[in-house]
């Protein structure tokens, strides 16, 4: 009987203050969406990958303060809102709790499938969104307060990396965001990392990279699909010495082991988008308006609208004091009526025994004179103890009331005419008068 594989990797687990480190954006979108920007907001989500929630299923009534209730449970860091206008479509990327939040402008977008639909050979596959991406930046070293805010923002989104301790076969993906100065605008691009063999033909490259070995029907020696696939190519020269690299450690794919000379090429995964920014805010989708790209306000202005801000918070400061008096108030208030509550069931006097005999004798003789005062047939009903009586209770308690009843009631039929019975109930009454008669 043969023994089980031993496990002779070990994977260090990692600890609760180093999964809190990582951040994570939560990507979701906001209110009545086109199909086009939800699909959008899927293909950034992925695009987030490890690092966010994948699964997430947001509802057009989520608000923003139901993202931060459970930002801190779930040790979110970024958030990402997608919206859409009758202008277009917008990007609001913040940190949690408290801000700052950059407003962007998506000018233009493409989604993911199309990028993949304009390659030839698309590149898919999972496994690549297994690790986080890493992030370039291009261009982003102007001057201005708002670009260095951009840059602080977009470093914080991503993990970041140790390059002596880093494993080569982690990085996996590209997240670029390049700054054009002329057009004011930041593109966004996504691309998978690829790897080739170096200094062969492209039928050499088919033979080494495919797993499988390439159909020789056509040809009577390998000698003739070699030197047919011995032209140039543009990829062949873009593969040449001046953009390859050697490996410092196994790489994935076939034959990429360390020591090997190798191109470094990257294709693109989408989406594509073109983000202009609009304003960024001091807080979470709130407060005092740091930068604006079209509103331009003097020193003046500034320090009055830094006046009113102060003069804002100092009534809300006193709005929160004020609310926790009123509830420290109410709850002492509160608790003494429970107190006072539990001392009157506790002591519960009792009443001395002459007050209650006093009591009981008026009672009794202010009974005796009512059941006097009234006449004979109440009397029954006094004794039932009801104001109001059934006249088969009285029949059943005294057969001389039920005689005179009845004499009385022979005697009115006599003398009056019967009513006319009511319209639907004929049958019912002539039922009844002719049981009287017999």
């Amino acid at each position: 009987m043969g023994h089980g594989r031993k496990k002779r990797r070990t994977h260090a687990v990692p600890t609760e203050e180093e999964i809190k480190a990582v951040p994570k954006a939560l990507v979701v979108k906001s209110g009545d969406v086109g199909r086009a920007v939800a699909t959008l907001a899927g293909d950034v989500r992925r695009v987030m990958e490890p690092n966010t929630a994948m699964r997430l299923r947001e509802r057009k009534t989520n608000k923003i303060k139901d993202y931060v209730a459970v930002s801190s449970q779930l040790s979110l860091s970024h958030l990402m809102l997608f919206s859409q206008t009758e202008a277009g479509a917008n990007l609001r990327i913040g940190r949690f709790p408290r801000g700052p939040t950059l407003h962007f402008r998506v000018g233009s977008y493409s989604l993911a499938q199309d990028c993949l639909r304009l390659q030839k050979t698309p590149h898919t596959s999972s496994i690549e969104f297994n690790t986080p991406p890493l992030l370039i930046l291009n261009n982003f070293g102007g001057e201005g307060k708002q670009l260095k805010l951009i840059t602080a923002m977009l470093q914080n989104m991503f993990p970041s990396i140790n390059p002596s301790t880093m494993r080569l076969a982690e990085a996996r993906r590209v997240v670029l965001f390049n700054y054009n100065a002329e057009t004011d605008a930041i593109d966004f691009r996504h691309y998978t990392i690829v790897v080739r063999p170096v200094g062969v033909t492209k039928g050499v490259k088919r033979v080494v990279m495919s797993k499988t070995a390439p159909s020789m029907a056509k040809f009577g020696d390998i000698s003739e699909y070699v030197m047919q696939q011995a032209f140039a190519s543009e990829s062949d020269v873009e593969d040449g010495p001046e953009s390859s690299v050697t490996l410092a450690q196994d790489y994935v794919g076939r034959n990429n082991t360390k020591d090997e000379q190798r191109a470094v090429r990257l294709m693109e995964l989408g989406p594509r988008m073109e983000l202009k920014l609009m304003k960024v805010e001091g807080g979470l989708c709130e407060g005092e308006v740091i930068y604006h790209s079209y509103v331009k306000k003097t020193a003046e202005e500034l320090e009055l609208a830094e006046k009113r801000r102060q003069a804002n918070l100092s009534r809300q400061a006193q709005r929160r004091q004020q609310q926790q008096e009123n509830v420290e108030r109410k709850k002492k208030d509160r608790e003494a009526r429970i107190k006072a509550a539990r001392n009157s069931t506790a002591r519960n006097d009792p009443v001395p025994d002459s007050d209650a005999d006093s009591d009981f004798d008026s009672a009794a003789e202010s009974d005796i004179e009512i059941v006097q005062d009234k006449p004979t047939g109440r009397r029954a009903a006094d004794d039932f103890g009801a104001d109001s009586y059934d006249k088969d209770m009285l029949e059943e308690s005294d057969p001389d009331i039920e005689m005179a009843d009845d004499d009385a009631a022979d005697s009115d039929d006599a003398q009056s005419p019967p009513a006319p019975p009511p319209q639907g109930s004929k049958k019912r009454a002539r039922g009844k008068t002719g049981s009287k008669r017999q």
